[in-house]
Protein backbone atom coordinates (compact mmCIF):
# COMPACT_ATOMS: atom_id res chain seq x y z
CA UNK A 1 0.00 0.00 0.00
CA UNK A 2 1.73 3.17 -1.22
CA UNK A 3 1.52 6.13 1.23
CA UNK A 4 0.80 9.35 -0.30
CA UNK A 5 1.12 13.17 1.86
CA UNK A 6 -1.96 15.08 1.69
CA UNK A 7 -1.28 18.83 0.60
CA UNK A 8 -3.56 19.89 3.66
CA UNK A 9 -1.29 17.62 6.16
CA UNK A 10 1.98 19.77 5.99
CA UNK A 11 0.90 22.71 7.50
CA UNK A 12 -0.25 20.62 10.32
CA UNK A 13 3.38 17.76 10.18
CA UNK A 14 5.70 21.25 10.44
CA UNK A 15 3.87 22.93 12.35
CA UNK A 16 4.57 19.49 14.80
CA UNK A 17 8.35 19.26 13.56
CA UNK A 18 8.58 22.97 15.04
CA UNK A 19 7.04 22.55 18.14
CA UNK A 20 9.41 19.39 19.03
CA UNK A 21 12.48 21.25 17.19
CA UNK A 22 11.78 24.11 19.93
CA UNK A 23 11.03 21.96 22.72
CA UNK A 24 13.97 19.04 22.69
CA UNK A 25 16.24 22.18 21.70
CA UNK A 26 15.43 24.09 25.16
CA UNK A 27 15.58 20.85 27.21
CA UNK A 28 18.89 20.45 26.27
CA UNK A 29 19.90 23.71 26.51
CA UNK A 30 18.47 24.89 30.07
CA UNK A 31 18.47 22.60 33.06
CA UNK A 32 15.16 21.61 34.17
CA UNK A 33 13.59 22.93 31.11
CA UNK A 34 11.91 18.96 30.44
CA UNK A 35 10.29 18.63 33.54
CA UNK A 36 6.40 17.88 34.35
CA UNK A 37 6.55 21.58 35.90
CA UNK A 38 7.37 23.53 32.77
CA UNK A 39 4.85 21.44 30.55
CA UNK A 40 2.13 21.94 33.09
CA UNK A 41 3.08 25.25 33.04
CA UNK A 42 2.78 25.92 29.43
CA UNK A 43 -0.99 24.59 29.31
CA UNK A 44 -1.84 26.88 32.75
CA UNK A 45 -0.09 30.24 31.23
CA UNK A 46 -1.05 29.93 27.82
CA UNK A 47 -4.60 28.91 28.82
CA UNK A 48 -7.10 31.31 28.25
CA UNK A 49 -4.80 32.51 24.96
CA UNK A 50 -5.72 28.89 23.86
CA UNK A 51 -9.69 29.21 24.17
CA UNK A 52 -9.67 32.37 22.26
CA UNK A 53 -7.59 30.72 19.18
CA UNK A 54 -10.03 27.25 19.55
CA UNK A 55 -12.93 29.78 18.84
CA UNK A 56 -11.12 31.67 16.13
CA UNK A 57 -10.12 28.55 14.32
CA UNK A 58 -13.62 27.46 13.56
CA UNK A 59 -13.85 30.91 12.39
CA UNK A 60 -10.85 31.07 10.38
CA UNK A 61 -12.19 28.07 8.89
CA UNK A 62 -15.28 29.65 7.70
CA UNK A 63 -13.31 31.91 5.68
CA UNK A 64 -13.93 34.80 8.73
CA UNK A 65 -11.92 36.79 11.06
CA UNK A 66 -13.20 37.95 15.18
CA UNK A 67 -11.08 41.06 16.23
CA UNK A 68 -13.05 41.37 19.35
CA UNK A 69 -11.93 38.39 21.25
CA UNK A 70 -9.26 39.84 23.17
CA UNK A 71 -11.78 42.73 24.25
CA UNK A 72 -14.36 40.25 25.23
CA UNK A 73 -11.33 38.72 27.42
CA UNK A 74 -11.12 41.74 29.32
CA UNK A 75 -14.57 42.82 29.64
CA UNK A 76 -15.62 38.81 31.10
CA UNK A 77 -12.89 38.73 33.92
CA UNK A 78 -14.10 42.89 35.18
CA UNK A 79 -17.50 42.01 34.54
CA UNK A 80 -17.42 38.50 37.17
CA UNK A 81 -15.03 40.00 39.42
CA UNK A 82 -17.36 43.22 39.94
CA UNK A 83 -20.61 40.53 40.55
CA UNK A 84 -18.25 38.65 42.87
CA UNK A 85 -17.58 41.78 44.57
CA UNK A 86 -20.92 42.58 44.66
CA UNK A 87 -21.60 39.37 46.70
CA UNK A 88 -22.88 36.97 43.77
CA UNK A 89 -21.41 33.76 43.68
CA UNK A 90 -18.71 33.16 41.30
CA UNK A 91 -20.82 29.88 39.18
CA UNK A 92 -23.90 32.07 38.41
CA UNK A 93 -21.47 35.16 37.53
CA UNK A 94 -19.70 32.85 35.51
CA UNK A 95 -22.82 31.35 33.71
CA UNK A 96 -24.21 35.54 33.35
CA UNK A 97 -20.78 36.45 31.68
CA UNK A 98 -20.61 33.21 29.33
CA UNK A 99 -23.92 34.11 28.01
CA UNK A 100 -23.40 37.55 27.22
CA UNK A 101 -20.25 36.38 25.43
CA UNK A 102 -22.31 33.93 23.40
CA UNK A 103 -25.09 36.57 22.54
CA UNK A 104 -22.25 39.13 21.74
CA UNK A 105 -20.67 36.54 19.42
CA UNK A 106 -24.12 35.58 17.64
CA UNK A 107 -25.14 39.19 17.46
CA UNK A 108 -22.08 39.61 15.29
CA UNK A 109 -22.58 36.49 13.48
CA UNK A 110 -25.97 37.75 12.33
CA UNK A 111 -24.56 41.21 11.31
CA UNK A 112 -22.28 39.59 9.29
CA UNK A 113 -24.29 37.13 7.51
CA UNK A 114 -27.99 39.17 7.35
CA UNK A 115 -26.30 42.81 5.85
CA UNK A 116 -23.52 41.08 4.24
CA UNK A 117 -20.82 43.45 6.19
CA UNK A 118 -17.45 42.50 6.33
CA UNK A 119 -16.53 40.44 9.01
CA UNK A 120 -13.37 42.18 9.55
CA UNK A 121 -15.17 45.72 10.54
CA UNK A 122 -18.12 43.85 12.39
CA UNK A 123 -15.57 42.31 14.78
CA UNK A 124 -13.55 45.64 14.74
CA UNK A 125 -15.98 47.53 15.60
CA UNK A 126 -16.97 45.09 18.28
CA UNK A 127 -13.71 45.35 19.49
CA UNK A 128 -13.90 48.83 20.68
CA UNK A 129 -17.64 48.26 22.02
CA UNK A 130 -16.38 45.50 24.05
CA UNK A 131 -13.37 47.35 25.22
CA UNK A 132 -15.64 50.50 26.08
CA UNK A 133 -17.87 48.15 27.99
CA UNK A 134 -15.18 46.59 30.04
CA UNK A 135 -13.72 49.92 31.32
CA UNK A 136 -17.42 51.32 32.16
CA UNK A 137 -17.98 48.18 34.51
CA UNK A 138 -14.52 49.35 36.14
CA UNK A 139 -11.35 51.91 35.34
CA UNK A 140 -9.49 49.81 37.65
CA UNK A 141 -8.21 45.98 38.61
CA UNK A 142 -10.45 44.33 40.74
CA UNK A 143 -9.22 41.73 43.03
CA UNK A 144 -11.04 38.57 43.51
CA UNK A 145 -11.14 37.42 47.39
CA UNK A 146 -13.49 34.34 47.40
CA UNK A 147 -13.47 30.65 48.90
CA UNK A 148 -14.44 29.23 45.64
CA UNK A 149 -11.46 30.80 43.82
CA UNK A 150 -9.18 29.38 46.59
CA UNK A 151 -10.24 26.17 46.26
CA UNK A 152 -9.59 26.27 42.65
CA UNK A 153 -6.09 27.55 43.49
CA UNK A 154 -5.42 24.56 46.32
CA UNK A 155 -7.01 22.26 44.10
CA UNK A 156 -4.32 23.53 41.40
CA UNK A 157 -1.20 23.73 43.78
CA UNK A 158 -2.03 20.07 44.62
CA UNK A 159 -3.14 18.14 41.95
CA UNK A 160 -3.32 19.51 38.54
CA UNK A 161 -4.26 23.48 37.29
CA UNK A 162 -8.14 23.70 36.65
CA UNK A 163 -7.01 25.81 33.89
CA UNK A 164 -5.44 23.35 32.21
CA UNK A 165 -7.91 20.55 32.82
CA UNK A 166 -10.79 23.34 31.58
CA UNK A 167 -8.56 23.72 28.01
CA UNK A 168 -7.92 20.52 27.69
CA UNK A 169 -11.27 19.20 27.99
CA UNK A 170 -12.43 22.29 25.38
CA UNK A 171 -9.44 21.23 22.79
CA UNK A 172 -11.00 17.67 22.99
CA UNK A 173 -14.72 19.04 22.96
CA UNK A 174 -13.38 21.44 19.84
CA UNK A 175 -11.97 18.37 18.42
CA UNK A 176 -14.99 16.47 17.92
CA UNK A 177 -16.93 19.04 16.94
CA UNK A 178 -15.24 19.41 13.89
CA UNK A 179 -14.71 16.40 12.69
CA UNK A 180 -17.35 14.37 13.73
CA UNK A 181 -20.47 16.54 13.89
CA UNK A 182 -22.62 18.14 11.16
CA UNK A 183 -22.00 21.44 12.14
CA UNK A 184 -18.20 21.06 11.99
CA UNK A 185 -18.10 19.97 8.18
CA UNK A 186 -20.69 22.67 7.72
CA UNK A 187 -17.92 24.94 8.37
CA UNK A 188 -15.61 23.36 6.18
CA UNK A 189 -17.40 23.45 3.95
CA UNK A 190 -18.30 27.39 3.76
CA UNK A 191 -14.48 28.16 4.11
CA UNK A 192 -14.05 25.80 1.20
CA UNK A 193 -16.66 27.62 -0.83
CA UNK A 194 -19.53 29.49 0.22
CA UNK A 195 -22.03 29.04 -2.73
CA UNK A 196 -21.14 25.88 -3.27
CA UNK A 197 -21.86 24.87 0.48
CA UNK A 198 -25.53 26.98 -0.21
CA UNK A 199 -26.35 24.71 -3.37
CA UNK A 200 -25.73 21.92 -1.21
CA UNK A 201 -28.45 22.53 1.08
CA UNK A 202 -25.87 23.35 4.14
CA UNK A 203 -27.46 25.71 6.43
CA UNK A 204 -25.08 28.62 6.02
CA UNK A 205 -27.03 31.36 7.72
CA UNK A 206 -27.32 29.34 10.92
CA UNK A 207 -23.53 27.49 10.79
CA UNK A 208 -22.10 31.34 10.53
CA UNK A 209 -24.14 33.13 13.23
CA UNK A 210 -23.10 29.33 15.38
CA UNK A 211 -20.05 29.95 14.80
CA UNK A 212 -19.55 33.52 15.74
CA UNK A 213 -21.14 32.95 18.72
CA UNK A 214 -18.35 29.82 19.63
CA UNK A 215 -15.82 32.83 18.96
CA UNK A 216 -17.85 34.69 21.58
CA UNK A 217 -18.39 31.64 24.13
CA UNK A 218 -14.46 30.64 24.01
CA UNK A 219 -13.71 34.32 24.06
CA UNK A 220 -15.42 34.71 27.48
CA UNK A 221 -14.00 31.48 28.27
CA UNK A 222 -10.84 33.13 27.65
CA UNK A 223 -11.95 35.66 30.16
CA UNK A 224 -13.11 33.13 33.04
CA UNK A 225 -9.94 31.45 33.04
CA UNK A 226 -8.00 34.91 33.31
CA UNK A 227 -10.11 35.53 36.54
CA UNK A 228 -8.56 32.08 37.54
CA UNK A 229 -5.07 32.87 36.45
CA UNK A 230 -4.95 36.02 38.01
CA UNK A 231 -7.70 36.19 40.83
CA UNK A 232 -8.93 39.72 39.30
CA UNK A 233 -10.22 41.17 36.66
CA UNK A 234 -9.38 43.62 34.39
CA UNK A 235 -10.50 46.08 31.59
CA UNK A 236 -6.95 45.76 30.01
CA UNK A 237 -7.44 42.01 29.71
CA UNK A 238 -6.51 40.74 26.37
CA UNK A 239 -5.24 43.66 24.78
CA UNK A 240 -3.80 42.60 21.23
CA UNK A 241 -4.64 38.88 22.16
CA UNK A 242 -6.90 38.28 18.72
CA UNK A 243 -3.47 38.65 16.80
CA UNK A 244 -1.09 36.47 19.14
CA UNK A 245 -4.38 33.61 18.94
CA UNK A 246 -4.67 34.55 14.76
CA UNK A 247 -1.06 33.76 14.95
CA UNK A 248 -1.11 30.60 16.68
CA UNK A 249 -3.89 29.61 14.74
CA UNK A 250 -2.18 30.49 11.15
CA UNK A 251 1.02 28.60 13.14
CA UNK A 252 -1.40 25.59 13.92
CA UNK A 253 -1.77 25.04 10.41
CA UNK A 254 -4.77 26.52 9.41
CA UNK A 255 -4.96 28.66 6.10
CA UNK A 256 -6.32 32.00 6.02
CA UNK A 257 -8.64 31.01 3.14
CA UNK A 258 -10.68 29.10 4.98
CA UNK A 259 -11.44 25.25 4.46
CA UNK A 260 -8.39 23.89 5.72
CA UNK A 261 -7.30 23.34 9.45
CA UNK A 262 -7.16 21.33 12.60
CA UNK A 263 -8.05 22.32 15.62
CA UNK A 264 -5.01 20.19 16.89
CA UNK A 265 -2.51 22.01 15.05
CA UNK A 266 -3.87 25.23 16.94
CA UNK A 267 -3.45 23.55 20.20
CA UNK A 268 0.28 22.69 18.91
CA UNK A 269 0.44 26.07 17.84
CA UNK A 270 -0.72 27.89 21.44
CA UNK A 271 2.52 25.19 22.85
CA UNK A 272 4.45 26.59 20.22
CA UNK A 273 4.19 30.59 21.45
CA UNK A 274 4.04 29.36 25.27
CA UNK A 275 8.20 27.37 24.75
CA UNK A 276 9.13 30.59 22.73
CA UNK A 277 8.25 32.53 26.03
CA UNK A 278 9.63 29.90 28.13
CA UNK A 279 12.74 29.80 26.67
CA UNK A 280 12.93 33.66 26.93
CA UNK A 281 12.41 33.47 30.44
CA UNK A 282 14.74 30.88 30.85
CA UNK A 283 17.22 32.43 29.52
CA UNK A 284 17.17 35.43 31.64
CA UNK A 285 18.90 37.96 29.21
CA UNK A 286 16.71 38.00 26.24
CA UNK A 287 13.84 41.16 26.08
CA UNK A 288 10.28 39.99 26.19
CA UNK A 289 10.10 41.35 22.68
CA UNK A 290 11.98 38.96 21.26
CA UNK A 291 9.18 36.96 21.78
CA UNK A 292 6.95 38.98 19.13
CA UNK A 293 9.94 38.88 16.74
CA UNK A 294 10.18 34.57 16.78
CA UNK A 295 6.73 34.61 16.49
CA UNK A 296 6.72 37.01 13.49
CA UNK A 297 9.23 35.07 11.97
CA UNK A 298 6.99 31.95 12.00
CA UNK A 299 4.04 33.61 10.85
CA UNK A 300 5.51 35.09 7.64
CA UNK A 301 7.10 31.72 7.10
CA UNK A 302 3.69 29.75 8.08
CA UNK A 303 2.13 32.00 5.43
CA UNK A 304 4.59 31.57 2.89
CA UNK A 305 4.08 27.61 3.14
CA UNK A 306 0.19 28.16 2.94
CA UNK A 307 1.17 30.61 -0.31
CA UNK A 308 3.06 27.81 -2.09
CA UNK A 309 1.07 25.34 -0.85
CA UNK A 310 -2.33 27.03 -2.42
CA UNK A 311 -0.11 27.71 -5.51
CA UNK A 312 1.25 23.98 -6.17
CA UNK A 313 -2.31 23.15 -5.62
CA UNK A 314 -4.12 25.66 -8.43
CA UNK A 315 -0.79 24.47 -10.77
CA UNK A 316 -2.12 20.80 -9.91
CA UNK A 317 -4.52 21.12 -12.64
CA UNK A 318 -7.96 21.64 -9.33
CA UNK A 319 -8.22 25.34 -11.27
CA UNK A 320 -8.90 26.83 -7.60
CA UNK A 321 -6.29 27.52 -4.76
CA UNK A 322 -7.56 26.04 -2.42
CA UNK A 323 -8.34 22.60 -2.37
CA UNK A 324 -11.13 22.01 0.16
CA UNK A 325 -12.78 24.81 -2.19
CA UNK A 326 -12.08 22.09 -5.36
CA UNK A 327 -13.29 19.38 -2.89
CA UNK A 328 -16.83 20.92 -2.45
CA UNK A 329 -17.49 22.57 -5.98
CA UNK A 330 -20.15 21.38 -7.40
CA UNK A 331 -19.52 18.82 -10.90
CA UNK A 332 -21.17 19.99 -14.07
CA UNK A 333 -21.63 17.34 -16.69
CA UNK A 334 -22.45 18.24 -20.04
Amino acid sequence: MKFRLSRTHIPLLATSAVFALFYTGASFRYDGFFSWTVFVNLLHDNAFLGFVAIGMTFVILAGGIDLSVGAVVGFTSTFVARLIAHQLHPLPAILIALVIGTGFGAGMGALIRFTALPPFLVTLAGMFFMRGLGFAVSLETIPIKHPFYEAISEFSLRVFPVTAILFLSVVGAAIYLAHYTRFGRAIYAIGGSEPSAALMGLPVSRTKIGLYALSGLCAALGGVTYTFYTSSGNALAGTMLELDAIAAVVIGGTLLSGGVGYVFGTLIGVLILGVIQTIITFQGTWNSWWTKIAIGVLLLAFILLQRFLQSSAGRGGSGVANPAMARNMPVIRP
